[in-house]
């Protein structure tokens, strides 16, 4: 049985026998495409969820700041931030006083023929664009601490300043917070890595409830939330997307239940169940923009994980086209022998 997998932007062919011990293909349920995402994407700008209209909420701001996913993430800039700017223009804030920070968490910036990939030529032409660096102690401000006074909460300064905060991003199952989007886009998006020590520390992470699909108890999008509540969030737009990166789904307005209402409605097609564990599973990372490196190919093995037997094995097929990751990656890769230890 041949199976193609997302490699890349384009596909690798594999070969599967089908011996008797063969579970099938596993595949996501698509829910139906929206054919003029920008036109519904403007009117739930105007009828959003458990809030005012954007409109309502920008008129008298001085300013506006949207947060967008960097390239890591394949959320589709070029079409919800159009309907975006428009109303904030609708409203009466000028172009020159309206900011898109990029979300880079602890990646790299995008810049150049990346930056007009992220966003397209005419918003990269004549909007501000500027990228979050988690490192530059110097651009960070103090909000406060979670977990019980252990961790301190440093936020980009350009986030915390603007008078109206505008998050957007995808939703999809997360390996730690269970799903993406929403409180995601300020952290890890523009939180400071003296902040992100922690969130992607041992402790952290070894959570059990710290997995995906799961937020009821979740540490990591329940500290999402909080930080989001000491930084402030006026309103988000988050999408879902099928398997061909289109919009399936539209999630405008209340930073936290618009997030919630996205996660509900993608649970009923990614999540599916498993009567038995596995010996061996062939899975994929995604495609580009998600298999980009090492790093984030940890997303695809997790994800199959916990269907497989003890001393099961997984086979990805994962492009990594800029290679292994951050320095800081690689830095702790040098020093592991064997993948024991």
């Amino acid at each position: 049985m041949k199976v193609s997998l997302k490699y890349g932007y384009g596909v690798i062919d594999v070969n599967l026998p089908q011996t008797d011990n063969f579970q099938g293909i596993i595949t996501p349920d698509e829910p139906n495409t929206i054919y003029d995402p920008q036109s519904k994407i403007y009117e739930m700008l105007y009828n959003p969820i458990e809030s005012r209209s954007l409109l309502d909420i920008s008129k008298g701001r001085k300013d506006a700041l949207i947060v967008i996913s960097d390239i890591t993430r394949p959320v589709p800039n070029k079409i919800i931030l159009p309907p975006l700017l428009k109303v904030l223009q609708e409203a009466g804030i000028q172009r020159d006083s309206i900011t898109i920070l990029i979300a880079t968490g602890i990646h790299r910036p995008n810049e150049g023929e990346e930056l007009i990939r992220l966003v397209g030529e005419d918003i990269a032409s004549n909007y501000k664009i500027v990228n979050h660096f988690s490192k530059n102690d110097e651009d960070m401000d103090f909000v406060g601490y979670i977990e019980n006074g252990k961790v301190p909460v440093y936020i980009n300064r350009n986030y915390l300043k603007a008078d109206l905060k505008i998050l957007t991003g995808f939703i999809e199952p997360h390996l730690w917070a269970g799903f993406s989007g929403g409180r995601k886009s300020i952290l890890p998006g523009v939180s400071s890595i003296k902040t992100l020590e922690y969130m992607h520390g041992p402790e952290m992470v070894a959570h059990p409830k710290t997995i995906y699909g799961v937020l009821e108890g979740n540490p990591f999008h329940e500290s999402g939330i909080q930080i989001m509540k000491k930084a402030g969030a006026d309103f988000i737009v988050n999408v879902t997307l099928n398997t061909k990166k289109e919009i399936t789904g539209i999630f405008a307005g209340d930073p936290v239940k618009a997030h919630l209402v996205g996660c509900e409605f993608l649970s009923k097609y990614c999540i599916k169940e498993l009567d038995s564990k596995l010996d061996f599973v062939v899975t994929t990372n995604s495609g580009a923009p998600l298999d980009i490196n090492l790093y984030q190919t940890v997303k695809g093995m997790s994800v199959v994980a916990p269907v497989l037997k003890d001393g099961g094995d997984i086979l990805i097929a994962s492009k990594c086209y800029e290679g292994l990751g951050s320095p800081e990656f690689i830095e702790v890769l040098d020093k592991l022998d064997t993948p024991e230890n």
